[in-house]
């Protein structure tokens, strides 16, 4: 298929309510409203054919750009290709989800992890922290800079609530992560949320909710589910 024929088929699956919930939850510019599980039934059509998934991103559209996220080969990702995914994505949609788990499964996932989280602008510190999470999800412990991470928590533990809005967001998410996939920093990780406390994020015009860090990771390590690693943190 070609992106004109992708496009239109997106514009078919898009709904109002869906555009208005996307918008309520900060989405702007170009997106038809197109639910994320019935984006995943074009993934087939895109997923051989990188260039068509590249093309689909720099088209601007909110829906397009996720699609592209689901079908590209991360590991034939550029830097400079990610660097200009960081830019073009406008809010955390994009950010959280298809830039940063893109890049955490490229070449140059704690790369740009670590030069993302250090920018004072929003959204690319947000991919930052969210790449490197996702990094976390996917990697055995023993490839792992252990001294780094706990590095991080710590970091996470002084600053958070003096962070921006969703970079508050995704340093807590941060935490969840390590206590969540590294089994040797699990209890670090315990001992900061706890720390950490509960985490204001403004969340616009929804009814959804910062997680508290420690009984989300509870709850995994009631599961049994602790240092289990995914396949893939492409969703």
């Amino acid at each position: 298929m070609t992106v004109e024929e992708i496009m239109q088929k997106l514009e078919e699956m898009g709904s109002e309510q869906t555009k208005k919930t996307f918008i309520n939850h900060g989405a702007s510019g170009s997106l038809f409203g197109v639910k994320v599980g019935d984006l995943k039934k074009l993934v087939k059509y895109v997923k051989k054919d990188q260039e068509l998934a590249l093309a689909l991103y720099e088209t601007g559209n909110s829906d397009a750009m996720y699609l592209a996220g689901l079908s590209v080969n991360p590991k034939l990702m550029t830097k400079e290709t990610l660097q200009r995914w960081v830019a073009k994505a406008n809010w955390y949609l994009l950010v959280e989800y298809t830039v940063a788990s893109v890049t955490a499964e490229s070449l140059y996932a704690l790369e740009l992890a670590r030069e993302w989280m250090e920018s004072g602008e929003e959204m690319i510190a947000v991919a930052g922290w969210s790449t490197y999470a996702n990094y976390l999800s996917i990697t055995p412990d023993e490839k792992l800079d252990l001294e780094e991470i706990r590095a991080i928590l710590m970091r996470a533990e002084t600053t958070i609530h003096q962070e921006k809005n969703r970079v508050r967001y995704v340093m807590n998410g941060f935490v969840i992560s390590v206590g969540a996939y590294v089994t040797a920093l699990h209890e670090e990780a315990i001992q900061v949320a706890e720390t950490i406390g509960k985490v204001h994020v403004n969340m616009g015009k929804t009814a959804c909710k910062v997680p508290l860090a420690v009984p989300y990771i509870k709850k995994i390590e009631e599961r049994n589910k602790i240092g289990v690693k995914r396949k893939t943190c492409i969703c």
